[in-house]
């Protein structure tokens, strides 16, 4: 027969156990996630590089977008996350999509085709933002029909040799 001690130790035991197994698979699945801190930065170096790029200063831009000067600071570091609603701010602030900047933040999925043809759309100072949308999504619509028939394409060519190669022998 146990004592109470016993029985209590042996409880313990088993508790820290459990707890510790949970506390591994919660660290290995919270290292598979990327830090908000990298996507922080990620998001502060684009607005960094298109504030330059606009030839804007910091507190302009502060200004122009209705943020603090020294929250808008903390964002192109790194330090804060901004919400969507402050990231279509910054976005008005700069001329440019709030698009772009919720796909530096992880907020949408970047498009398909060429980051290059994206990014000229996008910087086309000629063009109004409507017009810039427009373009994206017909851009967009184009590459996925291309890549949408490549395979096909590939198969089709690779059939037509096939058959060829036979014919011929």
């Amino acid at each position: 027969m146990q004592t109470p001690g016993e029985f209590v130790r042996e409880q313990v035991t088993t508790v820290r156990e459990k707890v510790d197994r949970v506390a591994g698979s919660v660290t290995s699945s919270v290292a598979d996630v990327p830090s908000v801190a990298a996507v922080s930065s990620q998001v502060g170096d684009f607005i960094r590089e298109q504030r330059s790029a606009a030839r804007v200063s910091l507190r302009e831009l502060a200004r122009n977008a209705g943020v603090s000067n020294p929250y808008l600071s903390q964002v192109e570091r790194g330090l804060r996350k901004p919400s969507a609603e402050i990231l279509a701010s910054i976005a008005r602030g700069l001329k440019i999509s709030a698009e772009s900047l919720y796909e530096q933040a992880g907020i949408l999925d970047r498009r398909s085709g060429n980051p290059d043809t994206v990014a000229a759309i996008r910087s086309d100072t000629a063009l109004s933002e409507r017009h810039k949308a427009v373009l994206l999504e017909l851009y967009e619509t184009y590459v996925r029909e291309h890549d949408a028939s490549s395979p096909a394409s590939a198969q089709a060519a690779a059939k037509t040799s096939t058959t060829t190669s036979k014919e011929s022998a």
